[in-house]
């Protein structure tokens, strides 16, 4: 347990946690969004090319908790503060196109679903969405999100199942494209894992 510690300690400084992941196998749970997609499976399953190691590690998008007040800097929300996934923080694909996007509507409830590859107990799931008028066209910061998620699901310290879906409410009054960012916080570790989802309302 001490070895983890201090390897995660340094996994965030150097901001490589994914890498140092992929390579270690030192963290015990991982896990990502495919409903709605996220960038990191759409890079995993071949619909967005040249995505990097992300494509093999849609799981891997770990980084510090405590978001918004902590966790990734503006800039690398998408990548969980990870320069090993820094594909995932640019506005465009790798190709220079738009990144694909889930159609939803404001109001409607939603089931949002997340697979794990193994289980952190967990604190909750929060999620956050653009606001109207943001900036499109730079890597996505703090002054571009409603700060207050539209939706928190406690998990009181327990494990997730293998795939996990819970419904919640999408925002109303949000028109053309936004980001959800999804941020699955466990209780026993100082990390999160961070999914960016491209949707249009």
């Amino acid at each position: 347990m001490r070895k983890k510690t201090k390897l995660s300690a340094v996994m965030v400084g150097m901001a490589t946690t994914g890498a140092l992941v992929l390579s270690s196998g030192g963290a015990s749970g991982h896990g990502y969004t495919d409903l709605p997609i996220s960038r990191q499976k759409l890079c995993q399953n071949g619909s967005v090319t040249n995505c990097g190691n992300i494509q093999w590690e849609p799981q891997s998008v770990e980084g510090p908790k405590g978001f918004p007040s902590s966790g990734p800097a503006d800039g690398r929300i998408c990548s969980g503060n990870n320069g090993q996934f820094g594909q995932l923080d640019s506005p465009r694909t790798p190709s220079g196109a738009a990144w694909p996007a889930t159609k939803v509507n404001g109001g409607q409830s939603y089931s949002f679903r997340w697979q794990f590859t193994a289980m952190h107990s967990t604190t909750d799931f929060k999620y956050y969405v653009t606001k109207p008028g943001w900036n499109q066209n730079h890597n996505l910061a703090r002054s571009d999100l409603n700060l207050t998620p539209f939706l928190t699901v406690p998990y009181n310290n327990q494990r997730p199942p293998q795939t996990l879906s819970h419904s919640g409410t999408l925002p109303s009054g949000l028109s053309g494209r936004h980001v959800i960012v999804a941020v699955w916080t466990i209780a026993d570790t100082a990390n999160a894992f961070y999914a960016c989802s491209d949707v249009t309302f």
